[in-house]
């Protein structure tokens, strides 16, 4: 029997404050092991909670950047289970009542080539809702040692539809929800600090059937290619399981990186398990519409939506726009670099190709200009190269060494033209002497371009590049190269 799965994805995202949720504890990742607490986020007795508005703010504008139905009131549950990592026996969550109901994904599944768009479609949320972190356990070889740093942090869990068929699609939403949350400020979404988790929801069912199978839910995905290899390891094993007769069995289930393989956990629990019950210390939350259409309008631009607008407007080709959108840092260079000259297509291939280059080579060397916000170049660098490319100064030949130049520097390009002296040349005379000279010495590139081959013009276009050192004008060269062969 032929079989599709059916995936549905739980992910918790750190809401970047520097508070925690119910308490003015501060929260710095690395700090040192069990400082950043106090009596609240240790369950102390006679200790109450105090909320973070920026925090249910912050998961508002998240639930609008995807797109969902902001509650009119959300209220808070205590999810009850026993566990080192837990300091009260509970987690305040939101059961019944969650902050953001419904919302949408848009992601974009690979093309057949790198070059060449893929399908976008939809995934469907079911809510978006706020809780506290635990701990953080750390099992070594003959103990296990909790932190309770992370503890109380807040939280936005967002949990899917059961909307997904493959690793692909998980790994597509995965990638545009991160680029979205970074886009709006929410969160850094550093998988490796534990910024963003995820927890995959695996089923199958026969094809060609509506109904659901039984669900295995998948721990310990710390990255998204433990995602996907835990998505397709675990289709796999219950395939494996359905051939020979067997019975899925509803569980949680523990991925193990260095074997790539999983392994039983538990018992998946219901929600009956947790005796959830409404917090008596937590009044309910009434949201003000005003207030979220405030919230709603600091939203940026979704970044799929600016490749559109970039390709339809700036006529940018997908090659470019799919490195520079996903990217909120290069975005926002790009447009900085447009206020200053407008150059759409230069300037992108600059910052797409030459600047990501340096930065690819910074970092391999060690440096500490890997990155854009902290390398010497600005918008402005970028612009006025194109600027004084395009009225004439340079050429394009020459402005790939000043561009160099100016990354490594931070020295304006027209100031590196005039100091090195490579302003181009539009010295006619000489040109035109240089251009006589390189016709006489290659006969046979004459020949080329006068049967047709329009090309061969470029190998007496080369010596007079080198005699000039890169500074001729190269439509006044081939205006000139073009005129004498005629004449001749």
């Amino acid at each position: 029997m032929s079989y599709e799965a059916v995936i549905g994805l739980e992910v918790h995202v750190q809401i970047k404050t520097r508070t925690k949720m119910f308490t003015a504890a501060p929260y710095v990742y690395g700090a040192e092991p069990n400082t950043l607490t106090d009596p609240v986020v240790l369950g102390l007795p006679g200790t109450l909670p105090v909320l973070n508005h920026l925090a249910i703010e912050k998961c508002a504008q998240l639930g609008l950047m995807l797109q969902c139905a902001i509650a009119e009131q959300c209220k808070w549950d205590r999810k009850n289970y026993f566990y080192p990592d837990s300091p009260k026996n509970y987690q305040l969550t939101q059961n019944d009542q969650p902050l953001c109901i419904g919302g949408k994904v848009e992601i974009e599944l690979p093309g057949p080539s790198r070059n060449i768009e893929g399908e976008h479609r939809w995934v469907q949320l079911n809510r978006i809702h706020l809780e506290e972190d635990p701990g953080k356990l750390t099992h070594e070889a003959f103990d296990t040692v909790i932190d309770f740093n992370r503890a109380g942090v807040p939280l936005a869990e967002i949990v899917t539809e059961p909307d997904m068929q493959n690793s692909t699609e998980a790994v597509a939403f995965l990638n545009a929800l991160r680029n979205l949350i970074i886009y709006a400020g929410i969160s850094d979404c550093d998988m490796e600090k534990g910024q963003m988790r995820c927890d995959a929801n695996v089923s199958l069912r026969p094809v060609g059937t509506n109904s659901l199978g039984t669900r295995t839910e998948m721990k310990n995905l710390n990255s998204i290619s433990n995602v996907k290899a835990a998505i397709e390891y675990e289709i796999a094993r219950q395939t494996q399981i359905l051939d020979e007769g067997g019975v899925i069995v509803q569980e949680t289930r523990r991925w193990d990186v260095d074997s790539s393989s999983s392994s039983s956990l538990r018992s998946k629990e219901e929600a009956h398990d947790y005796r959830y019950f409404p917090d008596p210390d937590l009044m309910p939350v009434q949201m003000d519409p005003k207030r979220i259409e405030q919230l709603d309008a600091q939203l940026p631009e979704r970044p799929l939506d600016k490749q559109r607008r970039y390709q339809g407007d700036l006529d940018l080709p997908y090659t470019i726009t799919s490195v520079l959108c996903p990217n909120l840092q290069l975005s926002e260079f790009f447009e900085a670099a447009l206020e200053v000259y407008a150059a759409p297509k230069a300037i992108a291939n600059y910052i797409a190709n030459d600047l990501l280059r340096e930065l690819a080579d910074a970092s391999a060397r060690g440096a500490s200009s890997h990155c854009v916000s902290d390398c010497k170049l600005t918008p402005a660098h970028i612009a006025t190269l194109a600027k004084i490319i395009d009225t004439g100064v340079i050429s394009k030949q020459i402005g790939k060494e000043v561009f160099t130049e100016m990354f490594n520097t931070g020295i304006m390009p027209d100031v590196i033209v005039k100091t090195k002296g490579l302003k181009q040349s539009n010295d006619s005379e000489e040109i035109e002497s240089l251009c006589r000279e390189a016709i006489a010495g290659n006969e046979k590139a004459v020949s080329e371009y006068r049967a047709g081959n329009l090309k061969a013009l470029n190998a007496l276009k080369g010596p007079v590049m080198k005699a000039t050192k890169g500074k001729a004008n190269p439509a006044m060269l081939d205006d000139l190269l073009k005129q004498l062969i005629d004449k001749a």
